[in-house]
């Protein structure tokens, strides 16, 4: 069962490798890897969030705020890009334990997808986001992008 604290592990500052398709439909593309920094901040006494990571190898930063619904024990995700302006339609879920689904409609380059996040946190200053596309209604699921979070070490 969800509930508004499920995020409390991502408060904070974060270092981020990312992995990410060169193309988010194609599962023959390549790979990039880049790094990034993410800070989240809580809201709501937890039960909302707002993270802005800066991707400098995009030229890009983006934000996430997340909202817990207390009567539906769902979150609801929305994701803006700097680059863009753009808000995206946000992705509805929960988590079961050390891991969140999240699920929404979108369009990518003109094709509708399904979108799916997936948030595990698998040891206490490590987390990881993957993000998938669909373009067949949840049948097939292609992971297009990854992002392993670690806390930043002391200098």
């Amino acid at each position: 069962m969800s509930s508004p604290h499920d995020f409390d592990f991502f408060h904070g500052e974060w270092e981020v490798v990312n992995r990410r398709r060169t193309d988010f439909l194609d599962p023959d593309s390549g790979w990039a890897e880049f790094p990034a920094t993410s800070r989240c901040r809580p809201l709501f006494d937890g039960a909302a969030n707002v993270d802005e990571i800066d991707l400098p190898h995009l030229g890009a930063k983006g934000a996430t705020l997340r909202l817990f619904d207390r009567a539906t024990e769902r979150w609801s995700l929305y994701w803006a890009a700097s680059r863009s302006g753009t808000l995206f339609p946000p992705l509805t879920g929960q988590f079961d334990g050390d891991r969140g689904e999240f699920f929404g409609d979108d369009t990518h380059e003109g094709k509708d997808v399904r979108v799916r996040y997936v948030w595990t946190v698998p040891s206490p200053g490590h987390a990881r986001w993957e993000q998938a596309f669909s373009v067949d209604d949840g049948e097939n699921w292609l992971t297009n992008w990854t992002m392993d979070f670690s806390r930043p070490t002391a200098s």
